[in-house]
């Protein structure tokens, strides 16, 4: 195998697909103006409570010729839940420029999860190197161990990772941003695997004792069955309420499950998955609370899964929720995990400790992120993926189905190559 080395890294300030949100001032019920709300910023980051997001393109210019690319980024809600500040698309592209490119520049092109390696050193030796950059340097790591071996990238994190079987198509979850009814019917149309998510994300939205929002599910339900066509399509209806459960309850567990087990009752016939019930303030409350909830629905004979997103941020701490069953799925939001080593090393935990693993991420992501993302799912053999960036559905499910279609083929093809290529064929 010829010799490649990294000649250059190029490190340019981009955009994300959606916004940047004050989750504290938006959660406490601040006052809109239009698109934007009336109150000030409270979370250290922000300069307004709504921000465009921002991203960073990272370039890697190889001595063979090829480009490798990806993307850092962050979440919408950055800032809390134990995350990371808002991302300064500037300032971390003038750290990767002045600090990280002198580090690659004439580096030999390897397997990944040696390069991933070296994306440790980096983050622990380098002042505000965090999970931003190794996501997007990490993406532009795996792009060049594929060019290298001639292959996807699905077929090197399968190989560099020991998995077997075959890459199959993932189901996929859209989320409808604040356009909660139209949206909706996209989904159904497109025939969306899990949806709508609906961004619960005011305590309006919820209602007193959760009456709102449980109109809001019979409503859903009710649009699936009008539209679907035949019934076979009988997709998981999944609702993001970010904490606001406890908070319309005073984090009574056993209100926050009478709510849930409402929920379900109208959601029916359809499975119901509610992400981020509670919001206990820290991992291990969250953990605990979690945890708690779940055995008090297993008592009532509730089936609601519980979805955990906050406070699981990292390998470890997804370890913690799986060790502890604190959740039926857990949401591992790719870009608070930094580089995409953790992503797959946090899908095999949920798949060993029979927990559905969602390889989520941001509405902020850029099309780049979100098609690395689709090679990282298919080669861990992830339970279900986001369909991202934007909040716009059609965009994020282009970016997400078309992707994983080009790379089912593009694998199966270059395979036949590869043993063409064995049996000493010209």
């Amino acid at each position: 195998m010829k010799a490649i080395t990294i000649e250059e890294l190029l490190a340019v300030p981009a955009s994300g697909a959606y916004f940047s949100d004050d989750q504290a001032v938006i959660g406490a019920g601040a006052a809109r103006d239009g698109f934007t709300y009336l109150a000030g910023p409270s979370t250290p980051g922000f300069d307004a409570v709504r921000e465009p997001s921002a991203a960073v393109s990272v370039m890697l210019l190889l001595s063979d010729g090829h480009i490798a690319h990806g993307d850092c980024v962050s979440v919408q809600y950055s800032g809390v839940g134990g995350r990371e500040p808002r991302l300064n698309a500037a300032a971390l592209a003038d750290l990767l420029d002045e600090r990280v490119a002198p580090v690659l520049r004439g580096r030999a092109v390897t397997d990944f999860r040696p390069a991933a390696g070296l994306l440790e050193e980096l983050a622990a030796g380098i002042d505000g190197f965090g999970a931003a950059a190794s996501y997007g340097l990490s993406q532009a790591l795996l792009d060049c161990a594929a060019h290298r071996a001639g292959c996807t990238m699905a077929d090197v994190v399968q190989a560099e990772w020991g998995l077997a079987g075959p890459l199959e198509r993932i189901p996929v979850f859209a989320q409808t941003g604040e356009e909660r009814y139209a949206n909706v019917d996209k989904m159904i149309l497109k025939r969306v695997d899990s949806l709508p998510h609906g961004l619960i994300n005011e305590p309006s939205l919820v209602g007193a004792d959760g009456t709102t929002l449980i109109d809001y599910v019979g409503w859903v339900r009710g649009r699936v069955e009008r539209l679907r066509g035949s019934p076979s399509y009988a997709p998981i209806l999944h609702f993001d309420v970010y904490g606001l459960l406890g908070a319309v309850t005073g984090n009574d567990l056993s209100r926050v499950a009478d709510i849930l087990g409402a929920m379900e009752r109208v959601a029916a016939p359809f499975a119901l998955r509610v992400e981020h019930p509670v919001d206990a303030g820290s991992r291990d409350a969250q953990i605990f609370e979690l945890a708690a909830l779940r055995r008090l629905l297993a008592e009532r004979g509730a089936k609601v899964g519980i979805v955990a997103d906050e406070w699981a941020n990292t390998v470890a701490d997804i370890r913690a929720f799986n060790r502890a069953r604190a959740a039926d799925v857990v949401q591992i939001k790719a870009p608070d995990l930094g580089s995409v080593h953790h992503i797959v090393d946090a899908v095999l935990d949920c798949r060993e400790h029979a927990v559905v693993a969602h390889l989520g991420g941001s509405c902020c992501e850029t099309e780049r992120s979100a098609q690395v993302c689709v090679h990282i799912a298919l080669g861990a053999h992830a339970d279900q993926m986001l369909a991202k960036p934007g909040m716009g559905v059609d965009e994020g499910l282009s970016i997400v189905r078309n992707e994983m279609e080009r790379t089912l083929r593009l694998g199966e093809a270059l395979a036949r190559r590869a043993a063409y290529d064995r049996q000493g064929n010209p």
